[in-house]
């Protein structure tokens, strides 16, 4: 319990510091958020924060990185969270609920180490377990996969942009394999990847 305090104790004292992302060095911010990180570590070693700044305020997210095992100490932690004037605090990363810029393909790259991949030119097909029917699998398609395919990071990066368009715990219980592929010119039996929640949703 006592690295729940020191965290949430930490956070309410310097949260300023990344309520103002912008207007401090670089240097300064990293000491900042090394020793932010550092206390959420010693709580569990696994579990990761990020942090979005909005014109009004800001939102820290406690994130389990897609691992199960790992909701209920996150549920906790946000439990046990203070109220932070400016800050939203939440458990997870939550389902992207503003489709249009995928759509209307507007969305900007999210990089990953090197690897940078736009979720309007991801494309997938669902893949069923034939010994499994309840269980979806997914084949997602993207445009360099020829480049990065021997990448180990590539995995992650792709993990990634699904977790943060359907939503951490949509991505750890709703989806139970997930093959890459590179991405055609003909993209007839295709469906684009921001509509998976869609698909997710008619199958259970």
């Amino acid at each position: 319990m006592n690295q729940i305090t020191n965290f949430w104790n930490h956070f309410k004292e310097n949260n300023f510091v990344f309520l103002l992302l912008n207007e401090i060095p670089k240097d300064e911010l990293k000491v900042h958020f090394d020793k932010l990180i550092n206390l959420l570590h010693q709580y569990n070693k696994d579990i990761d924060l990020i942090i979005k700044n909005k014109n009004k305020g800001a939102e820290l997210i406690i994130t389990a990185n897609g691992n199960p095992y790992l909701f209920k100490e996150v549920e906790l932690l946000v439990h046990l969270a203070p109220v932070v004037e400016r800050w939203k605090i939440a458990a997870f990363l939550q389902p992207e609920t503003n489709l249009i810029k995928y759509e209307n393909s507007t969305d900007k790259p999210l990089e990953y180490y090197g690897i940078n991949l736009r979720i309007s030119e991801m494309y997938f097909i669902p893949l069923e377990n034939q010994e499994k029917e309840t269980d979806l699998g997914i084949k997602v398609f993207i445009k360099n996969y020829i480049i990065h395919k021997d990448n180990p990071r590539l995995r992650e990066a792709v993990y990634l942009h699904i977790e943060h368009l359907i939503g951490e715990k949509s991505f750890a219980n709703d989806i139970a394999f997930i093959e890459i592929g590179q991405l055609t010119n003909c993209k007839n039996d295709l469906i684009e990847l921001y509509q998976l929640s869609n698909i997710i949703t008619k199958k259970i």
